[in-house]
């Protein structure tokens, strides 16, 4: 069964979207089954992958809607990974979603549907907070909040932290933060250095080492519609994607080693 992920912020303009793709592409370079979901409605995220948004006959607004079956709207990149595009239709299910019985678990069991088909599904959420980004957090298993080193941005992860913590008490209990990712970082910059070093002080254990920084291939592959990964695959930001998938993995496999452990531990206890 894969691994759901929302890769969100509150804050637009931090490389969430960035983050979502290039971490899609890097771990299909790893051999994993991936859907990336675009969620939110500029689509970017179809845009960054070679899917034209202006043109799609089916979305996840359709899906959202249940106009089609997700299997009908999922196409295929150049990246080896499958999207799940949208547009600026999207703004429907917004506003509609508000109207459905159990609204928050729409998505969620959309994407039920699916999940044994993949390793991994991440969800590109809409910088705020609205009925897409609980549907979001309440489909997934983690959140990966890539986070621009800056002083708005610090002030806003508690906020956003607050938010995980009140879907995780009242509508998915299992759902915890994945880890947060220092992103278009300038070492060269005080305020960088200061604000990834209160990270580093005050969320040691959910901060990822690997540093993804401002980089010019990383800021062009969009236009030409392809991950980093195909656009320059020598370049910094390529490189450092694909060592953030290779920790994210390592992660995974030490958490379910631990509760592999403690199932062991369980079961000796009651035996």
């Amino acid at each position: 069964m894969g691994t759901i992920i929302s890769v969100a912020n509150q804050k637009g303009g931090v490389g969430k979207t960035t983050t979502a793709i290039n971490l899609a592409a890097s771990l299909a370079a790893d051999y994993r089954r991936v859907l990336l979901v675009d969620l939110d409605p500029q689509g970017n995220a179809s845009m960054g992958c070679g899917v034209n948004k202006n043109t799609l006959e089916k979305s996840v607004n359709d899906v959202l809607m249940g106009r089609v079956p997700i299997t009908e709207a999922l196409v295929g990149t150049v990246g080896d990974f499958d999207v799940l595009p949208c547009n600026s239709d999207l703004t429907e299910s917004e506003i509609k979603l508000l109207q459905f019985n159990r609204r928050e678990f729409q998505l969620r069991e959309i994407l039920s549907q699916v999940k044994d088909s993949y390793d991994f599904i991440l969800i590109d959420c809409p910088p705020s907070l609205n009925m897409l980004t609980v549907n979001a957090l309440v489909a997934s298993d983690n959140v990966l909040i890539p986070m621009q080193c800056e002083y708005y941005a610090l002030e806003g992860l508690a906020g956003l932290k607050k938010t995980i913590e009140d879907v995780r008490d009242s509508l998915n209990p299992e759902l915890f933060l994945e880890g947060i990712v220092r992103t278009m970082y300038d070492g060269r910059n005080r305020l960088s250095q200061e604000v990834s070093e209160q990270l580093f002080e005050h969320f040691n254990a959910e901060l990822y080492d690997t540093v993804i920084p401002r980089n010019v291939r990383l800021a062009e592959a969009p236009s030409h519609g392809m991950p980093a990964l195909l656009y320059d695959r020598r370049s910094q930001g390529a490189t450092l994607y694909l060592v953030l998938a290779d920790e994210l993995l390592t992660r995974q496999r030490k958490r379910q080693r631990r509760a592999q452990r403690l199932a062991k531990k369980q079961e000796k206890a009651t035996s």
